[in-house]
């Protein structure tokens, strides 16, 4: 049982950390106040039919910052949903997008459901009449404020939010925009479901590049053959997993869910575990000598040993009461908010290199950007340069073979000549992106000696970015 004294909510963390940045900043209060506080905080209940009886859905949209147009952030289906969270999420959206370069303001909505109790047909009723109450008060478009998935929400949820928009507004040719994270054949972009996990990834591999941090941890350079365990196997959990093992060289030793966990020292194949949760609905049973736990136990996950944790669930996981056992060296934030801000102090005080979410998990923002951009152009990426790219590749490659008088072989012409497809062209930009960031994040803590923590530096970043869009529109002069 925790400690009271230990329990900070995830908002609290959030202005926690916004404060222990704010002196570093070099703004005068009255910005840090405006940039610390959310804009517009939208309440919502309506009734709903489901069967034979009518049930109030309790749901929000909450717009943080207005210092860029529109706002952006997911939409969350979850029991747990409250005014708060969605504040607290909200307000991380702007500092996510500050620090990647992403001309979004934040925002965040979501829904007090559990999705996993109602049929398709009652999801879409209750998504379809939510997103008719955000166009009814004007907090969906465009050019105003543009959601995406989050936990319990996918393509489909966005399709289904889509079409509700196009229906209230047939005129308008970029409507397609009003959400990201749609499917392909609707507008959809590639590579956007992968984004956040992908984006997980990109970070911590650069963090692992870093010879300092890693001298410091007593670990190798670079991110190939550490030991990592995830914490929640959903969508950015295990497209972090498989990529990592895939194409990083992490070795899996343990994962946790909501049915228990499992620890394996020699590994664990991701994606033979995925196959079998999809087979039976749970991670247990899995087998190939794992060690289970069961669903009283399934935070056990936290405290194995392994030089990488990615808590990939939900907020407040490590906190005042359990940090003291986590036994990793680096903490990867996949989740939004799963360090409270008394559970980072004990972390920190120990030695741990936490990557914050705020950095992180910005993979997810980052493609939906180009989702909305590929929307607002009207032609997917690529369409107008892959063929050209692939004939001057080949007239390369045809030159090469005259001066030298040697053959490439069709294999290797057609890996060297290949045109980008959409896919390549996002995962170049996103990665990209990821590595931009975290180097101006460690710039900043390299620049000023008392921030210690990537976290404060992330948000020194964030807010310095976003005090200086106020100061330019003239809000504070």
């Amino acid at each position: 049982m925790s400690d009271p004294k230990f329990n900070v909510s995830f908002y609290d963390s959030v202005q926690n950390f916004f404060e222990r940045a704010a002196p570093h900043t070099g703004l005068h209060r009255g910005l840090l106040e405006q940039i610390k506080a959310c804009n517009a905080v939208y309440q919502i209940r309506f009734p709903v039919q489901i069967g034979n009886e009518y049930k109030v859905i309790e749901a929000y949209r909450v717009q943080h910052s207005h210092h860029r147009l529109p706002t952006k952030g997911g939409i969350r289906f979850s029991n747990h949903v409250n005014q708060e969270e969605v504040m607290a999420l909200a307000t991380l959206m702007s500092y996510k997008c500050a620090i990647v370069d992403v001309p979004f303001g934040g925002a965040k909505g979501g829904v007090k459901i559990n999705p996993w109790e109602y049929k398709e047909k009652e999801l879409e009723k209750i998504t379809r009449r939510y997103t008719t109450e955000l166009v009814r008060r004007n907090f969906i478009g465009p050019a105003i404020d543009v959601p995406a998935p989050d936990y319990g929400t996918g393509p489909r949820e966005m399709a289904w939010i889509y079409d509700t928009y196009r229906a209230f507004n047939e005129g308008d040719i970029d409507a397609a925009g009003c959400v990201t994270g749609k499917p392909v054949n609707l507008n959809g972009i590639q590579g956007r479901t992968e984004a956040t996990g992908r984006g997980v990834f990109y970070g911590l591999r650069e963090a692992c590049n870093n010879k300092t941090d890693m001298k410091k941890l007593g670990l190798a350079v670079g991110i190939g053959g550490k030991t990592m365990v995830i914490q929640g196997l959903g969508n950015v959990g295990s497209y972090t997993g498989t990529i990592s093992q895939d194409e990083g060289g992490v070795k899996i030793v343990g994962v946790g869910e909501a049915e228990g966990a499992l620890y394996n020292a020699n590994g664990i194949d991701i994606h033979k575990l995925l196959k079998h949760r999809a087979d039976t609905g749970s991670i247990l049973g899995f087998g190939e000598g794992c060690t289970e736990y069961d669903k009283s136990e399934r935070n056990a996950c936290l405290e194995f040993e392994c030089d990488i944790l990615v808590p990939a669930a939900l907020e407040n996981q490590l906190t005042g009461s359990n940090a003291k056992n986590i036994k990793a060296k680096i903490i990867g934030e996949a989740a939004n908010g799963p360090i409270t801000s008394d559970g980072e102090k004990i972390l920190l005080d120990r030695g741990a290199l936490i990557v914050p979410d705020l950095f992180l998990n910005a993979g997810g923002v980052t493609v939906s950007y180009f989702e909305w951009l590929k929307n607002l152009s009207h032609m997917r990426f690529g369409r107008m340069e892959k063929r050209f790219d692939q004939q001057t590749y080949n007239r390369l490659i045809d030159m090469v073979e005259e001066k030298t008088g040697k053959t490439v072989g069709d294999k290797e012409r057609m890996f060297v000549a290949r045109g980008a497809d959409e896919v390549d062209l996002v995962r170049s930009g996103l990665e990209e992106t990821m590595i931009g960031a975290y180097q101006q994040i460690r710039e900043i803590q390299g620049r000023k000696r008392n921030v210690k923590d990537l976290r404060t530096a992330a948000f020194v970043s964030a807010i310095q970015k976003m005090g200086s869009d106020y100061e330019k529109m003239g809000v504070f002069p």
